[in-house]
């Protein structure tokens, strides 16, 4: 079926990857929604799955002070393009209505901890007795076995689990996250992933699939490249620099450094060659390239008070022309004003129903040259009740599953 509907889709110039494929969302707050984002930037039609009354957490659990028509700015960033549909899952008729959206879907998918989806009936088992194709998705914080499996997936928490905090910071400072919340983006990216390799199968099969995925699991793959090596150095910690850390396991100049107006970063080079562009005397001496990881830090410290003796610009000038890697450290007032930036197009704005228009980043991938870009904004808590009722005969379909079979 699917793949018949791909061949169709394929003579349409204008079609979208991922059009006429039906998700039904029950995620929340960042892990979930931002897998189903993604899809619906690709063409994929989502239904959030909504609490009546209070919806996903995400609309009032900020990550600032700032606030979009009463709700999150993060809500707004990662729910665009998307349908709300309010229903109570504690209610009869409501877990009727959605099973019969569940009939008619592709996948299923969820955030929530072992054993709720059971309790609502809406387990992998009872999903595919419904529809046995079904691609049925889920995240948790920990995996669904194991002394862990009933803790909170919070990001940080992950981060500070996994050991990916022991990882950034200077050595002689407390473990220290990412200002980002990476592991809940990378769990929405590995489960995209699976939803996408699923699809692909079941156009080939037309058998469904369960494709699981945990943040901690996410949070450990995030760390293949110094796992690997911690597996294969018998057991020894990562050793974090004690100047400029950037990287545990990679030699100087690897780093962030201060400059007389402000920061540039530094990836791996020849250190002989560096101080004789940079003109840094000392450098000169280390022509064993053991020394530049056994002797970073020492390195580093003469790096660092030789590069504050002059502007980003300066060096910055020195170094490009020699093709060194290095960069210009941002921040967002900075980076909004380089070419480099703007002429990628990143920002979008778009607009709800009620009128609000919400600036936000696009979707980062390109199909035949084209990016990809939606101006509908997140949606109002169960706005397309009454749409997809229609569109689906929710009110006239409400007989069990088996009676309407």
């Amino acid at each position: 079926m699917i793949r018949q509907r791909l061949l169709l889709r394929a003579l349409t110039s204008e079609m979208k990857l991922l059009q006429d494929i039906l998700i039904i969302d029950f995620s929340q707050f960042l892990s979930g929604p931002s897998a189903s984002l993604r899809m619906a930037d690709l063409g994929a039609e989502i239904i959030k799955i909504e609490r009546p009354g209070s919806g996903d957490i995400c609309r009032h659990l900020y990550v600032s002070d700032v606030m979009l028509g009463g709700e999150s700015t993060i809500f707004h960033a990662i729910n665009r393009n998307k349908k709300s549909y309010a229903a109570d899952l504690k209610e009869p008729d409501d877990v009727e209505k959605v099973k019969v959206l569940i009939e008619k879907a592709d996948v299923v998918m969820h955030n929530f901890r072992p054993g709720v989806m059971e309790r609502l009936g809406l387990d992998y088992d009872s999903v595919k007795a419904i529809n046995p194709s079904i691609i049925y998705a889920e995240i948790s914080g920990y995996g669904n076995v194991g002394p862990w499996k009933d803790l909170p997936g919070q990001d940080l928490l992950l981060q500070a689990a996994s050991g990916l905090t022991w990882l950034s910071n200077n050595s002689d400072e407390h473990p220290t996250p990412m200002g980002v919340a990476v592991v809940d983006i990378f769990a929405g990216t590995h489960i995209t992933q699976g939803i996408l390799a699923a699809l692909y199968k079941r156009g080939i099969s037309g058998e469904g699939a369960l494709v699981q995925v945990s943040m901690f699991e996410s949070a450990l793959d995030f760390q293949f490249e110094v796992l690997t090596c911690y597996y294969n150095d018998g057991g020894q910690l990562p050793d974090r620099s004690a100047i400029n850390n950037a990287h545990a396991y990679v030699a100087a100049p690897y780093g962030l450094y201060k400059t007389i107006d402000s920061y540039i970063a530094l990836a791996m080079t020849d250190i002989v060659k560096l101080g004789s562009l940079l003109e840094c005397e000392p450098l000169r001496i280390y022509l064993d390239s053991g020394d530049w990881f056994n002797k970073r830090d020492e390195i580093k410290n003469l790096l660092a008070a030789h590069l504050a003796t002059a502007t980003t610009a300066h060096w910055l000038g020195i170094l490009e022309a020699a093709d060194i890697w290095c960069a210009p450290v941002h921040d967002y007032d900075s980076l909004l004003k380089e070419e480099g930036y703007r002429i990628l197009n990143m920002e979008i704005t778009t607009k709800t129903s009620s009128g609000l228009t919400v600036k936000t980043t696009r979707c980062p991938i390109r199909v035949d040259g084209q990016i990809l870009t939606s101006d509908k904004g997140a949606p109002k808590l169960g706005e397309h009740n009454e749409m997809l009722d229609k569109k689906f005969n929710l009110n006239r379909e409400m007989q069990p599953l088996e009676k309407r079979k």
